[in-house]
């Protein structure tokens, strides 16, 4: 009777083997794939007319809470007509319109119609809000829409860049939207540096399913650290949909050429807080799509901060930055 029971346990431990096995795999397979990112879709209205622009513009107007900061409400510089080009400037996670300012100011002095609009939960005049906290991807995806709807009747051509997340969310447009002329992706938020690249689509789902969390930028000056109309601390669920954000656009790269007639990626080779790689990845499978696409990067040399926008910011070289961005956007 021994002799034959052996065999069967055998057999049993084997297939328990095989059956334990393949759950890891599938659990670590389904950790290492981004979740919920299907969904994210694009859905034009463009205005027809620079009327119907001012029209969308008081719409995103009322739509912003009371309490803002003065500076971080939707800014529009006009010309009063719709012009030959528009530039929409998209600012940073956890900051404001202000940031891209004095850059607008420089394109309108050029001759362009300029909109700098708040990223949802943003601008608001309590700095420690939680709101921001709420922000997800389809609301970024929907920003990108209303932004570029609003521009295609303020120019008649239409030009976008962003920042960070909003470097992510004007990717996500010159992926989905064949309406924008150009896009200028700046240092994208495709991951973060302190992520292994290939473990960012397994940290956004775990701490998807994790409470939220808020943690300073800089622990020691806190809720004083500068400037004044940024939030100083970050979300983690708000990263998270950055992050899914930028999935959702890889996932549209990988099965469809992008809308966007011209497209430039810039990085920041002294970058401390995204992953270039990730972008390099994807600029990548761009250039496998036979696009319009170019790219530059900063020299480290120059010891850029991640934000090369705000002039307010330490250790900041937009006597360098601005002039090269500039001449990208009018020499493309």
């Amino acid at each position: 009777m021994s002799m034959t029971l052996r065999p069967q346990n055998g057999i049993r431990k084997w297939w328990l083997f095989l059956l334990i096995t393949g759950l890891i795999i599938s659990i670590v397979f389904a950790l290492l794939t981004p979740w919920d990112i299907s969904h994210l879709s694009s859905h034009p209205h463009p205005a027809q007319s620079y009327s119907e622009a001012l029209h969308l513009v008081d719409i995103f107007r009322e739509k912003e809470k009371q309490k803002m900061n003065p500076v971080g409400r939707l800014q529009l510089m006009s010309h009063n007509s719709k012009t030959e080009r528009a530039i929409i400037l998209v600012h940073g996670y956890t900051s404001c319109p202000e940031q891209f300012h004095e850059l607008g100011q420089r394109f309108y002095d050029a001759g362009y119609n300029v909109l700098i609009a708040p990223l949802p939960h943003h601008g608001l005049a309590d700095r420690m809000t939680d709101e921001q906290g709420k922000l997800t991807a389809g609301e970024l995806a929907d920003y990108a829409d209303r932004t570029v709807d609003i521009a295609r009747g303020l120019g008649q051509e239409v030009v976008m860049i962003g920042l960070s997340a909003g470097g992510v969310t004007t990717a996500w447009a010159a992926q989905n939207r064949h309406d924008i002329d150009q896009a200028i992706i700046i240092s994208p938020a495709f991951g973060f540096k302190k992520i292994p690249t290939f473990l960012t689509g397994a940290t956004m789902n775990i701490y998807t399913l994790l409470p939220d969390a808020f943690e300073w930028w800089d622990p020691i000056l806190k809720e004083t650290v500068p400037p004044a109309y940024s939030y100083p601390r970050y979300s983690r669920h708000a990263l998270v949909e950055i992050l899914r954000l930028g999935f959702a656009t890889r996932a549209g790269v990988l099965h469809n050429p992008p809308g966007a007639k011209r497209i430039t990626v810039i990085l920041n080779a002294n970058d401390t807080t995204v992953n270039n790689e990730l972008t390099k990845d994807v600029v990548k499978i761009w250039q496998a799509q036979k696009p319009q696409l170019s790219t530059y990067e900063f020299d480290a040399s120059l010891k850029l901060p991640h934000d090369i926008i705000d002039p307010s910011k330490s250790n900041q070289r937009v006597d360098i930055v601005y002039p090269r961005l500039i001449e990208l956007v009018t020499h493309p």
